[in-house]
C-alpha cells in the first residue's frame, strides 16, 4: 500500500474540507462592515507565510514532486496520526466558525455592532481558530512524505501566530476593555488547562 498517497490524499481533503468550513462564514462576516481593523503590512506578510506553509509548498509537491530530494518513508501509523490530528483540526474549524457566526473575521477586523464572543469553545479558549490551524500545521509531518511540506506549515502559522497574537489581544482589549480582561482571565489562550 502507498502510504505516501494515502496521506497526500487525506491532507488534499482535508484542504478541500477547510475551504467548504469557511465558505458560509465568510460570505456572511463580509455583510456586516468593519468598524476596527489592525491590518499591515507585516500582517499581510504573516498571512502569507502562513498560506505559503500550510497550502502551497504542500501542494507544489503533490502536484510537482519537488524537491523529490527530500522525500522519506511513510507508514500506516504515522498517516492514521495525521489524519486524527487532521481531522480534529476540522472539527475544532467548524466549531469555532459556528460560534463566532458574523464576528469571524479572516483578519485582525472588529465588524460594526462586535460582540465579544465568550460561550461554546470559547468558554474555555480565547483563540480556538489558532488550535485548529496548529493541528493542521502538526498533521503536516505525519501526512506528507517530504520533509519541506511536513514542515512548512509549522513554520508558516508559527510565524502568523508569534506575529499576530499579541496584537490581538491588544485590539480586543481595547475595544472591551474589563470585559475582555475578565475574560482573558478565566481562560486559556490556545491549548485547554494549560496555555
Amino acid at each position: 500500500m502507498d502510504w505516501s498517497l494515502i496521506g497526500q490524499i487525506i491532507w488534499g481533503l482535508g484542504l478541500v474540507t477547510w475551504v467548504a468550513i469557511r465558505v458560509v462564514p465568510n460570505r456572511r462576516s463580509r455583510k456586516r462592515k468593519i468598524a476596527t481593523t489592525a491590518r499591515s503590512p507585516v500582517e499581510t506578510a504573516a498571512m502569507a507565510i502562513s498560506f505559503t506553509g500550510l497550502g502551497i509548498i504542500p501542494l507544489v509537491w503533490i502536484f510537482t514532486g519537488w524537491p523529490s530530494a527530500l522525500e522519506h518513508e511513510t507508514g500506516a501509523g504515522q498517516v492514521i496520526v495525521g489524519a486524527a490530528l487532521f481531522g480534529g483540526a476540522l472539527i475544532l474549524f467548524r466549531v469555532t466558525h459556528k460560534a463566532l457566526g458574523a464576528m469571524w473575521s479572516v483578519s485582525l477586523d472588529l465588524r460594526e455592532d462586535h460582540r465579544l464572543v465568550t460561550t461554546g469553545i470559547y468558554e474555555k479558549l480565547r483563540h480556538p481558530m489558532y488550535t485548529a490551524f496548529w493541528l493542521w500545521a502538526v498533521s503536516q509531518p505525519f501526512l506528507l512524505a517530504n520533509w519541506l511540506p511536513a514542515f512548512s506549515g509549522i513554520v508558516g502559522f508559527g510565524t502568523l501566530f508569534f506575529l499576530r497574537l499579541g496584537r490581538e489581544e491588544r485590539m480586543m482589549e481595547d475595544e472591551f476593555g474589563e470585559e475582555y480582561r475578565d475574560y482573558r482571565a478565566r481562560t486559556k489562550r490556545v491549548i485547554p488547562y494549560i496555555y
